[in-house]
């Protein structure tokens, strides 16, 4: 196992988040569909949350049966499809952002698009664009042998969902397959902007950390920097996803980057 643990060592997404709670924080993952409004306005806008406060930059591939996403991240990947977005333009996204900036860059996608694509293939060209990995919304460790395989071949991060449903053998499975964090949902259904951050995240946090994992970043639901606050409070990263899309929606990349500096001010630990 040490081949394993070498690329722990050097997981893009573990040194994001271990900088960030070095300085005493957690580190902020900022989510933007490729494509949306154009490839050059996702460059742009990844640009613009790096520079403003973002650790982790998580890049959605869009999809056209998208069953986690909100009605705000849905209209977006329509539009971006509508317009001829391919899947191979991904790789065009994470380049654009990592040539330019320190963040880790993730790109999340239904297994599909990467078993059409191949697998090993779509690990190579990932990994070639500086990408730091992985996002699985629905693969889960039992039916991921190739991604494992493929993802230590190329040393990328490999990230699975765990929510407040997931047994402890579940939990504990899903943590030790994981490799670079592990993204917890803090509520059951689909993304979107809440007012209340859902009270069972606490919980998934505690029964990840439990189960082993050094690494736990909570999404689904955080809009604003109480929100923030309050995950980052417990959890090592906060995922921002619906709010920054509908910023990017009605006030271009100044909008982002205006949101996540906002954000950003909810990362830093109150002192006990």
């Amino acid at each position: 196992m040490t081949g394993v643990q070498d690329i722990t060592s050097t997981s893009k997404s573990a040194a994001a988040i271990d900088k960030a709670r070095a300085e005493g924080r957690a580190a902020l993952i900022g989510y933007l569909p490729a494509g949306y409004p154009s490839v050059e306005d996702t460059i742009a806008a990844g640009i613009a949350l790096a520079e403003n406060g973002a650790d982790l930059i998580e890049i959605g591939i869009p999809y056209s049966d998208p069953v986690m996403d909100g009605q705000v991240i849905q209209a977006a990947t329509t539009e971006a499809l509508a317009k001829g977005f391919h899947v191979r333009q991904v790789f065009d996204v994470v380049r654009g952002i990592t040539s330019k900036t320190d963040a880790a860059v993730l790109v999340m996608t239904y297994w599909n698009p990467v078993v059409r694509m191949g697998v090993d293939e779509f690990s190579r060209q990932l990994a070639e664009a500086g990408g730091a990995g992985l996002i699985t919304p629905d693969l889960i460790p039992d039916e991921a042998s190739e991604w494992m395989a493929a993802s230590d071949k190329y040393g990328l991060d490999r990230v699975f969902l765990v929510a407040p449903s997931s047994s402890p053998e579940r939990m504990k499975r899903t943590v030790d397959a994981s490799r670079g964090f592990v993204y917890a949902v803090s509520i059951m259904g689909v993304t979107g902007a809440r007012n209340s951050v859902s009270s069972a995240a606490e919980g998934v946090v505690a029964a990840a950390h439990a189960a082993g994992a050094e690494r736990v970043c909570v999404g689904l639901g955080v809009s604003n920097a109480g929100q923030v606050r309050e995950i980052a409070a417990y959890a090592d990263g906060v995922i921002v996803g619906t709010a920054l899309v509908a910023a990017i929606r009605d006030g271009g990349v100044d909008a982002v980057a205006a949101l996540t500096k906002d954000l950003s001010t909810g990362l830093t630990r109150e002192e006990a």
